[in-house]
C-alpha cells in the first residue's frame, strides 16, 4: 500500500500540539496569486474538500528553534473561522486557541543544501474555549446539615 503525495493525516490536537498554539491577529481569506494587481482577488478553494482556504498565523511555544516557532495554518471552511477565546492581552489580537479537525501533510522545507521535514497544518475551525484549558479541582459537594446533627450550630 502506497501513501500518495499531498495525502493529510489526521492528528490530535494535543499530539500535535503539547503547549498549545497562540494566533497572532485575525483569520484572512487565503487569495490566489495574480499577475494582475487590478483583477479582482479570488479566494483559494481546497481541491480535496471545495471548501474556502483561510490562513491565520500562529506561534508554537513549544518550538525551540525560533524561526519554526510561527507559521501559518490553513483553515478549510465555507465561513471564516472565528476564534473562540479572548485576547491574551487586550488590544494585542494574541489568543490562546485550540484547533478541531486537524490534519498535518509532510512537506520538504527549506531551500538548497538546507531542507529539512516540514508539516502543513489544516484545520476545519476551533474548538470552544476551555476545553484544553487546565481545570480545577472539583470542589467538594456542601455536606448535608442534616448528616450529622451534633455538627448543626
Amino acid at each position: 500500500m502506497a501513501i500518495q503525495k499531498g495525502h493529510r493525516f489526521p492528528i490530535d490536537f494535543d499530539q500535535a500540539f503539547g503547549k498549545g498554539l497562540v494566533l497572532i491577529g485575525e483569520i484572512a481569506p487565503d487569495f490566489e496569486y495574480q499577475e494582475n494587481k487590478n483583477k479582482e482577488p479570488r479566494q483559494k478553494v481546497d481541491p480535496v474538500t471545495g471548501k474556502r482556504q483561510w490562513v491565520g498565523t500562529v506561534t508554537d511555544p513549544d518550538e525551540l528553534k525560533a524561526k519554526r516557532a510561527s507559521f501559518q495554518i490553513t483553515f478549510i471552511a465555507d465561513v471564516q473561522p472565528v476564534p473562540t477565546t479572548a485576547e491574551l492581552v487586550p488590544g494585542m489580537g494574541m489568543r490562546q486557541i485550540e484547533l478541531d479537525g486537524l490534519t498535518v501533510e509532510p512537506r520538504v522545507s527549506g531551500s538548497g543544501e538546507y531542507k529539512y521535514q516540514g508539516w502543513l497544518f489544516r484545520a476545519t475551525g476551533f474548538k470552544s474555549a476551555g476545553t484544553n484549558a487546565v481545570k480545577a479541582p472539583a470542589a467538594k459537594p456542601a455536606e448535608a446539615k442534616t448528616a450529622d446533627p451534633s455538627k448543626a450550630a
